[in-house]
């Protein structure tokens, strides 16, 4: 095997075993038994993914666990759907921390998005139930919103709790900026999503991976943390297609849905570093700070990151439920001993 040259061993390589010389791969699921395969170092779930993974037969005694749990915490009804809706994230997540060697991201209710002091409460209470199974706050990332409140909760919970977050739903280079002066650990810029938002906004429909704008955002985003040595990494998120993937190789993680990581795995395809600290150094990008004013403004001067954070929250918010929905149903059968 040793007489192979290199370029013939990247041939035979796949793009997924490729990309993992070069990025820290993420499976973005919260149906657990799809990721073994492609042996990821993390897995990141949010309120769509639970929801979906609760639908499915072969998660239906986490979800009668939770709410078991959640009438034995007694309180009102509200409080035991709350209560459940908890264990129910923190039990996938669990699953999961299984099956990945790192850590696991568990998503703060969208509903909070624009309450610091909620969002902080409900992510101890997240991992007060992770530290109850055993498992370290190390292993967890608590996701927030990346508005100006859910970049704040961020930077409390790890200046004053050691909580590391995750920083989704983020569209805009003044959230990237606001997210990497609040010290949070990982940020997560969405790909897809920007550019699902110019092929519905403007007349072209079609990108190259190199020109597409949701690569071009986390590109810029990634040479701005590492020019001016930021310790918050990078988490490209929301795939559309293997082309985006590819065309961040080098960041510091990518989430990728197990479809996409099937069909990484049997692209035989050569995948090239595209992002480097090196590079990022010889970038022309100028440092900027930016306070509750000045983030708010350069926020609302990108249309498409306002709209597409307004429309994030909402669609979890929706997600989440839906969910309540379906827990509420079965609790009422579980009192009337159905």
């Amino acid at each position: 095997m040793s007489s192979v040259s290199p370029d013939k061993r990247r041939k035979m390589e796949s793009a997924l075993a490729q990309l993992k010389k070069h990025t820290v791969v993420v499976a973005d699921t919260g149906d657990f038994n799809a990721i073994d395969e492609y042996k990821p170092q993390d897995a990141t779930t949010n309120p769509s993914l639970i929801l979906a993974a609760a639908k499915m037969p072969a998660y239906q005694q986490l979800l009668d666990q939770a709410i078991k749990y959640g009438i034995a915490k007694g309180g009102t009804e509200e409080e035991q759907v709350a209560n459940t809706m908890d264990k129910l994230f923190v039990s996938f997540g669990l699953e999961i921390l299984k099956k990945v060697p790192g850590r696991v991201s568990t998503e703060v209710d969208a509903r909070l998005s624009f309450d610091k002091d909620e969002m902080v409460a409900k992510a101890l209470r997240l991992i007060a139930l992770y530290e109850e199974a055993g498992i370290s706050k190390e292993r967890v990332l608590i996701k927030l919103s990346s508005t100006w409140e859910g970049i704040q909760a961020g930077k409390e919970l790890e200046e004053k709790h050691s909580v590391h977050c995750n920083m989704t739903l983020l569209f805009s280079f003044a959230q990237a900026v606001a997210c990497a002066e609040a010290g949070v650990t990982l940020i997560s810029p969405f790909v897809g999503r920007i550019l699902d938002w110019y092929k519905e906004n403007t007349d072209r429909k079609s990108y190259e991976p190199h020109e597409d704008p949701g690569v071009q955002s986390v590109t810029k985003i990634y040479n701005y943390y590492k020019k001016f040595g930021y310790n918050t990494v990078v988490m490209g998120a929301s795939f559309r297609n293997t082309g985006q993937v590819k065309a961040l190789a080098g960041c510091d993680l990518l989430t990728i849905s197990p479809g996409l990581l099937a069909e990484l795995s049997q692209d035989h395809s050569v995948v090239t570093e595209t992002l480097t600290a090196e590079k990022a150094k010889a970038c022309d990008l100028e440092k900027i700070h930016l306070d509750e004013k000045s983030f708010r403004w350069q926020h609302n001067e990108d249309r498409m990151a306002v709209e597409k954070l307004s429309d994030g929250i909402r669609k979890f918010a929706a997600d989440a439920i839906k969910l309540e929905t379906m827990i509420k149903e079965k609790m009422l059968n579980v009192k009337n001993g159905q």
